[in-house]
């Protein structure tokens, strides 16, 4: 089980993302001040978002709506997810917008020969090994609160991303067909949105 307390280093695939630079799993979330309070999208970011044929009301749709399309990373528009904000970008633009629900995105790519480290999951950038895969998972607070206990398929990218409740930690497990990962887990502000050390074994 690794810790994930603290945040991981990577490398490759770099894309300059303003003055940010992004990688496949970015590393990093620009920082942007005051996220704001407004539920809707900026007209910004939905022109932004429908040129690439994602259409949403808010960032939380947006964000689930990308992590599922249905081709292989990368993407030509990247939204790389943080803790309450997601940034989005193309060669021509980019956007920073507040996720105002009150919920924390947790996407996880389990594995049997091979995966990547992250730590921000990038919904355009991030690719799993196990695409179009029968997953079960279970999310369990420190306390014993169970969060989520439900089937699941991995998409395109590899990839199962939930919303849970924001500021807890405990352990995520998946099991797809005979055999079982964990790893912990943390929605605080300092969390990993990306989980890629799940090892099905």
């Amino acid at each position: 089980m690794t810790s994930l307390s603290r945040r991981t280093i990577i490398s490759g695939g770099l894309g300059l993302f303003g003055s940010t630079v992004l990688v496949a799993c970015s590393p990093t979330i620009p920082d942007t001040g005051s996220v704001g309070t407004a539920d809707a999208l900026e007209p910004r970011a939905r022109q932004l978002l429908a040129a690439h044929g994602i259409q949403a009301s808010t960032a939380e749709d947006a964000v689930t709506a990308l992590d599922q399309v249905s081709q292989r990373r990368p993407l030509a528009l990247t939204g790389s997810v943080g803790y309450d904000q997601v940034a989005f970008a193309d060669d021509s633009d980019q956007v920073t917008v507040p996720l105002t629900g009150g919920q924390f995105y947790l996407s996880m790519a389990p594995y049997r020969t091979q995966t990547h480290e992250c730590y921000y999951h990038n919904l355009g950038g991030c690719q799993g090994e196990l695409t179009d895969t029968p997953i079960h998972v279970t999310v369990t607070t420190d306390s014993g609160t169970t969060l989520l206990d439900e089937d699941a398929t991995t998409g395109a990218n590899g990839f199962t991303g939930l919303w849970i409740p924001r500021d807890h930690t405990g352990t995520v497990t998946i099991t797809a067909a005979d055999t079982t990962a964990s790893t912990l887990f943390n929605s605080g502000p300092d969390g990993p949105t990306c989980l890629t050390t799940l090892h099905l074994a």
